[in-house]
């Protein structure tokens, strides 16, 4: 018999996962050819503006296969409404059975988002991180610097958004348990920060390559649709590190794809994270080095994070 997991309940449990491990398993499990992830589903939408992604797959010899639905309404938050809304099922691979609804309302996939970019800066940023730069103002930069906090990786943060109202809002909500700065540019934020990370659903670059500074590691997590860029095509074009969460979705959407059908960025050039990772020789970037690590989101990611969430919810 199936299960129905609320969004409280999966907060209180997931708190005790270690999310940020379970990411970067799953992303060496995926670049080891361990998982069957299709291209992913996807709903743009005009009036008003917003995406519906479809994910889905399994890990070999795991006990379930994951299908999850999430979405981004960008004008939501003028109705009050958060902007990212969705749900994950899980199924049992040997017999098809529902297992679980995991009635998450999109935090799920937040989560494993931001740990994803925590992934990325604790394994090829900087040695010494001066200050972390993150570009946007919602529930996902909130959760970055969050999560960065708590993992120890840096107290110093830059902070952008278009309406600065709503990035000195963030830095109230932030309290006092860190510094912020609000900058009035983005180019101004990448001129304090060797780790920049941007999260919005822009679809014009917000940096250029003469704002990036030497021993910089960018992380992009907003372009996630063919349509969104954050930064410009010969950022990428100019790094000497360049990193795909996954090469076949680099293909169709992200910095990477806009690089590539820009004509400035050889698809050669681009490393997958899993393998990335197996690598010591790519991690932590020196002080002459620019990289980017290009996170569109994958399916292995909400395989691991739900599949962590029920197994913990049986031993309760």
């Amino acid at each position: 018999m199936s299960v129905t997991i609320n969004l409280e309940e999966i907060k209180s449990i997931v708190s005790s996962v270690d999310v940020v491990a379970a990411m970067k398993k799953g992303f060496i499990e995926y670049s080891k050819n361990n998982c069957v992830v299709p291209p992913v589903g996807e709903l743009l939408f005009d009036n008003p503006p917003g995406d519906v992604h479809i994910k889905y797959g399994y890990i070999k010899n795991q006990e379930y296969y994951v299908i999850k639905i999430a979405s981004g309404f960008y004008e939501n938050v003028k109705l009050g409404i958060p902007s990212g809304q969705g749900l994950m099922l899980l199924f049992k691979q040997l017999t098809g059975e529902l297992a679980a609804v995991l009635l998450d309302e999109g935090y799920l996939t937040n989560l494993r988002t931001v740990s994803a970019g925590t992934l990325a800066v604790t394994s090829f940023g900087p040695k010494a991180i001066s200050s972390i730069g993150v570009l946007g103002t919602g529930t996902i930069a909130k959760l970055q610097i969050q999560q960065l906090q708590e993992q120890s990786v840096s107290q110093s943060f830059w902070l952008w958004g278009r309406d600065k109202n709503k990035a000195n809002q963030l830095k109230l909500e932030l309290g006092d348990t860190c510094e912020v700065h609000v900058a009035d540019t983005c180019a101004e934020v990448a001129q304090h920060c060797n780790v920049v990370i941007t999260t919005t659903p822009s679809e014009l670059p917000l940096l250029q390559t003469n704002d990036i500074k030497k021993g910089t590691l960018l992380v992009a997590i907003g372009s996630d649709t063919h349509t969104k860029q954050e930064l410009a095509s010969e950022i990428l074009a100019n790094a000497d590190l360049v990193i795909a969460d996954s090469i076949p979705q680099s293909k169709s959407r992200g910095e990477i794809y806009r690089a590539v059908k820009d004509g400035v960025l050889a698809e050669d050039k681009v490393v997958e994270l899993g393998t990335a990772l197996q690598d010591e020789s790519l991690q932590t970037i020196n002080d002459d080095q620019i990289a980017v690590v290009d996170l569109t989101g994958v399916a292995v990611q909400d395989i691991m994070i739900a599949s962590a969430v029920f197994s913990n919810y049986k031993v309760q």
